[in-house]
C-alpha cells in the first residue's frame, strides 16, 4: 500500500479503491478510463471515432487528473516526478490516439475521409 503524508484527497482515495477492488494496476486503469471516456463521449454526443472531440475529452481528463496528482504531491511536500506524470498522460492517450488516427486515415471505421 502507498504511504501518504497528510490528508488524502477524495481523488486519491478513489484511485486506491479502484486499484484494490479491480485488481488492476494504476497504469491499466489509465487505459480503461481513457477508453470509457472516449467511447462513452461518442455514444452520449453521437460523435464519430474520427472526430477530435472524444479525444479532447480524454486529453482534458488526463490533464486534470495529473494536475490533481501534482497538486496532492505538492501538498504532501513531496517531490514531483514529471516523467511519471508524463507517462500517465501518454499511457492514457495512446489508444484513443490510435483509434482516432485509424478512423481518420484508414477505411477501418468506414469511408476514408469521412468524419
Amino acid at each position: 500500500m502507498v504511504s501518504l503524508a497528510g490528508p488524502v484527497s477524495s481523488f486519491q482515495l478513489a484511485k486506491l479503491w479502484l486499484v484494490a477492488h479491480t485488481g488492476l494496476a494504476k497504469d491499466a486503469l489509465h487505459v480503461y478510463v481513457a477508453l470509457i471516456l472516449f467511447f462513452g463521449s461518442m455514444l452520449v454526443f453521437r460523435w464519430r471515432p474520427g472526430d477530435w472531440r472524444p479525444w479532447l475529452v480524454v486529453l482534458a481528463a488526463a490533464l486534470a487528473g495529473e494536475l490533481w496528482d501534482i497538486g496532492d504531491t505538492l501538498r504532501w511536500q513531496r517531490r514531483v516526478y514529471w516523467a511519471a506524470n508524463w507517462k500517465d498522460i501518454w499511457n492514457t492517450l495512446f489508444w484513443p490516439s490510435a483509434i482516432l488516427l485509424l478512423a481518420r486515415w484508414t477505411p477501418l471505421f468506414g469511408r476514408r475521409g469521412r468524419r
